[in-house]
């Protein structure tokens, strides 16, 4: 009960705050969100090939074992759930799969990490941005099946475990990390462990999205420590995830936007 309160609070003081693109006057930040929000007019049904999955997956009330290592899910709490709750509950919807391919677009694109595969939606959207490598990290073995049950680019790489153990070795693969989801643990720890561990590959083209940033309180304690981090030039807050720059030709800013 106290977590949908809160939700409620989270949700009503972002609406009361954020902003819509002709109150910005940035000019960098105006044009990014202006063609962010055109990107989504344009392909406001998603990419069909994607949604055609999702819609399969949404049908199919095939039960698996689901491991969970982080904070879990409020709707399906089950070790054992259909494939069709895990895709409906626990994935993000076509608007924000593609806020997320949008601001990877920004981005070089040549080393991009997803932490939280879950069953492969937003996977298959950041691979189209995707020029170089693509490593998606899920700590379940059913629900990685289940993201790779059909073909995606031979530039995506699945990682399987805890994302503390399978990422300082991929870490030391890549050079640098240009674009990076965190949307796996949903904890403050694991999600201030994920961005401090990728923070020395960090470059000033780099962007960092952080998924459900005010679904508890302490998500939004992470976020508020992260967004405060002395490297970090500007964010976003769209409520359902944040997004982080590295470099922004303005004064340090945090900014609340709506989509």
């Amino acid at each position: 009960m106290g977590d949908f309160f809160f939700s409620i609070r989270a949700f009503l003081n972002y609406w009361l705050s954020k902003e819509d693109r002709y109150s910005q006057q940035s000019t960098f930040v105006f044009q990014l969100y202006s063609k962010l929000i055109h990107f989504l007019k344009e392909h406001k049904n998603g990419d069909p090939e994607i949604e055609k999955f999702r819609r399969s997956l949404l049908k199919n009330p095939t039960p698996i074992q689901v491991l969970d290592l982080g904070a879990g899910s409020k709707k399906v709490q089950q070790a054992i759930r259909p494939i069709s709750k895990i895709t409906r509950y626990s994935t993000s919807g076509a608007k924000f799969a593609q806020l997320y391919q949008y601001f990877c677009s920004l981005t070089p694109a040549e080393n991009v990490l997803e932490f939280g595969t879950c069953v492969g939606i937003s996977t298959r959207y950041l691979s189209k941005s995707t020029i170089g490598k693509l490593f998606t990290f899920e700590g379940s073995i059913e629900i990685q099946k289940v993201a790779q049950s059909q073909p995606l680019a031979e530039r995506t790489e699945f990682i399987l475990g805890p994302i503390d153990q399978t990422l300082p070795g991929i870490l030391k693969k890549i050079p640098n990390v240009d674009f990076a989801l965190i949307d796996a643990n949903h904890t403050y720890n694991g999600t201030i462990n994920s961005f401090t561990t990728l923070l020395p590959k960090v470059h000033s083209g780099s962007i960092i999205a952080i998924g459900d940033i005010h679904w508890t309180p302490e998500m939004q304690q992470a976020w508020n420590e992260i967004k405060a981090h002395p490297n970090v030039k500007l964010s976003l807050d769209f409520f359902e995830c944040g997004i982080l720059f590295f470099d922004y030709p303005g004064e340090k800013s945090d900014l609340i936007l709506d989509i």
